[in-house]
């Protein structure tokens, strides 16, 4: 199965590996931006297509984790029903998984009247919403499919959940209600938080977590006094 990639610039040592799963309606290449900024800070990025439309993606997720070729951490990046699955991986302890980062998480299926409206509870980024509305490849109205949930219960993995404050397709307090999951939001985020208009400010909390990973499992803090 084919897969999106970016790595680390020549001549830097790679710090650890994000295997991203996309979510309803998207592909792996949706996230380049976000790919490309990562692998900036010497992280290697992977990215694949929706499980809920594709099992096979499930089966590539695992050997990207278990591809001795790729640095560790290795961190499980999931964007709405790529959340669920990436918490279902997790909860299923395959091999290699060493934290999850999870981007609104979804609550259900939720319907729009109009691509306008979609694409505007998506993301209020312009060229993120451009970019969709160009795409062939992205399915529009995969929004209104039911996710199919999977607990956190079982998850013993260090956990970064990001969450749009304004998020209207999965609002934050139902997505993490009754978990001990404590989400970051963002004020004015949508659903699309990787690919929102606050995406430099997502990006850099992603390597902030990833820092302290590389650091312990325990997260220790590394910054103090930050405003």
């Amino acid at each position: 199965m084919p897969f999106f990639s970016w790595d680390e610039p020549e001549g830097l040592a790679p710090r650890g590996a994000l295997i991203v799963l996309a979510g309803r309606g998207e592909h792996g290449g949706v996230y380049e931006r976000f790919g490309r900024r990562l692998a900036f800070d010497a992280y290697r990025v992977r990215a694949l297509g929706d499980p809920a439309a594709d099992p096979a993606v499930l089966d590539e997720a695992a050997k990207l984790l278990s591809d001795e070729s790729l640095p560790g951490p290795k961190v499980l990046v999931g964007s709405d029903t790529g959340a669920s699955y990436a918490v279902r991986l997790a909860a299923e302890r395959t091999a290699g998984v060493d934290a999850l980062i999870l981007a609104g998480l979804p609550t259900g299926a939720w319907t729009a009247g109009s691509w306008e409206e979609e694409a505007e509870a998506r993301t209020a980024c312009p060229t993120h919403r451009g970019r969709l509305t160009a795409d062939p490849d992205f399915r529009r109205g995969a929004l209104g499919e039911a996710p199919v949930a999977h607990s956190l219960d079982g998850v013993r993995v260090p956990v970064l959940a990001l969450h749009g404050a304004n998020d209207r397709v999965s609002p934050v307090d139902e997505a993490y209600a009754g978990t001990s999951v404590r989400p970051v939001t963002f004020r004015g985020g949508r659903h699309d938080v990787l690919n929102d208009a606050l995406h430099r400010t997502v990006a850099a909390t992603v390597v902030l977590f990833l820092e302290r990973l590389r650091l312990s499992p325990e997260l220790p803090l590394i910054a103090e006094g930050l405003v």
